[in-house]
């Protein structure tokens, strides 16, 4: 078999990027200068990072069933935010509900001032709406800002909820607002007094819009306009209705993990995961001889990649993850078997090597799909992604699936298209 030119330059991508997610992973004290302002560095789970655990119960009594679901999610985007805001951008905040009751479950990798977290999570959220009086057109600083303030008395108590939704007429997103009795009445003063003036909204304290009053608005129900999609409008409406549709929450449970122990556990899943490539490299080796080292070649550079995806996507890496990684590492090489196996068998039955090699990739194509389409499916199963409540939503066991579902994939990437190429590339003259 001769070696054509397209066989070459992916043998050449392949190494290119074998190289460069060698650099990625490097420590960062030797990183090129072009990596070394991202941030390629692993980020850890709650138990390998050491941090806290809270339980929170949420206490739905006083909201309608109607109003629930957007209340809920709601109380969810304002944690997140609180807890985004205090430092912890990995936090997991994770809706349960156990026979009636909801729970909230907040995971905070790394953090060592617990009772400040407390603190914050613990806090309603506190909505009120501000008008800007002759405010400047270069004011920009919030500090600036603050002493053009007026307070019109409305705040989240006098908001019934926010809905986005639609515009009938162009389609465009907007948030419409509904007020209760009392909320109408001062909106409709504050909409008179601040007429073509914005009002400023803040959320804990912190400013998330300040719309422009364009009509004064008698019957508490207003539409805020902007440059909404989809997704910001919920967000928005999300953030409104924090300080709106408010659920209590009691902690009922807190549990503390050093990183002492996340440390250790680290090392031995280290540890562990290179005995594992020591042992499939042995038993590759031994058994299939020169056709093993490729696959080995092939695995290492699998191990490259998936390390490298972990750093690009910031996957929080859990110790099932690490189990799931090591599982994987096994199964990446499950493929080159039942294609070495079937290269076997087509030699046996007079097959030259080259046209050996290739039909027993094309060969074994199925069952390496079937295979890898059962884990894919069993893995998708535990990561839940739509959050049904019938299904595990644990971040544990997510974090499992994660690094299982990659490993699925990229296995079947290197096991099937990196060791056709290398072998290609290094074997075709061996018969």
């Amino acid at each position: 078999m001769v070696i054509n030119k397209r066989v070459l330059t992916t043998f050449w991508i392949i190494l290119g990027l074998t190289l460069l997610s060698l650099l990625v992973n490097l420590p960062p004290q030797h990183r090129p200068s072009f990596l070394s302002s991202k941030n390629l560095e692993l980020r850890y789970g709650l138990d390998l990072a050491g941090g806290v655990s809270l339980l929170y119960d949420i206490d739905t009594s006083q909201t309608k069933n109607e109003d629930l679901p957007q209340a809920l999610e709601s109380l969810k985007s304002n944690i997140e935010r609180r807890v985004n805001l205090f430092g912890v951008s990995e936090a997991n905040v994770q809706l349960s509900k156990q026979d009636s009751q909801h729970r909230l479950h907040i995971e905070l990798p790394g953090l060592t001032n617990v009772n400040d977290a407390v603190n914050l999570i613990g806090q309603t959220a506190q909505l009120k709406f501000f008008g800007l009086k002759d405010l400047p057109k270069e004011a920009s600083d919030s500090a600036v800002i603050d002493d053009y303030l007026v307070d019109t008395g409305l705040n989240g108590s006098h908001l019934v909820k926010a809905t986005p939704q639609p515009n009938r007429n162009t389609g465009v997103m907007e948030v419409a607002l509904e007020f209760n009795p009392e909320g109408a009445k001062l909106f409709e003063k504050a909409t008179t007094d601040f007429l073509n003036q914005p009002i400023a909204i803040f959320l804990d304290d912190n400013l998330i819009s300040a719309p422009r009053v364009e009509a004064v608005i008698p019957d508490g129900m207003a539409v805020i306009n902007g440059n909404f999609d989809i997704k910001t409008a919920k967000t928005f409406a999300a953030q409104l209705n924090a300080g709106a549709l408010r659920l209590p929450i009691k902690k009922i449970q807190e549990q503390h993990i050093g990183a002492t122990l996340g440390q250790d556990t680290i090392q031995k899943g280290v540890r562990a995961g290179l005995v594992g490539l020591g042992l499939v490299a042995l038993f590759m080796i031994g058994n299939y001889g020169f056709l093993g080292v490729i696959s080995v070649i092939s695995l290492i550079i699998y191990s490259l990649f998936t390390l490298t995806l972990y750093r690009l996507f910031h996957v929080t890496l859990t110790f099932p993850g690490i189990v799931g990684f090591i599982l994987s590492i096994g199964m990446a090489v499950d493929s080159n078997i039942l294609i070495f196996e079937r290269m076997k068998e087509e030699i046996r039955v007079g097959k030259s090597w080259d046209n050996a090699m290739e039909l027993s990739f094309d060969r074994a194509w199925n069952s390496i799909k079937d295979a890898n389409i059962c884990t894919i499916i069993t893995a998708l199963i535990l990561f839940n992604p739509f959050n049904w409540s019938f299904l595990n939503s644990s971040g544990m066991v997510r974090g499992f699936a994660v690094t299982l579902l990659i490993g699925v994939f990229l296995g079947i990437f290197t096991g099937v298209f990196v060791t056709r190429n290398l072998l290609r590339v290094l074997a075709h003259k061996r018969k």
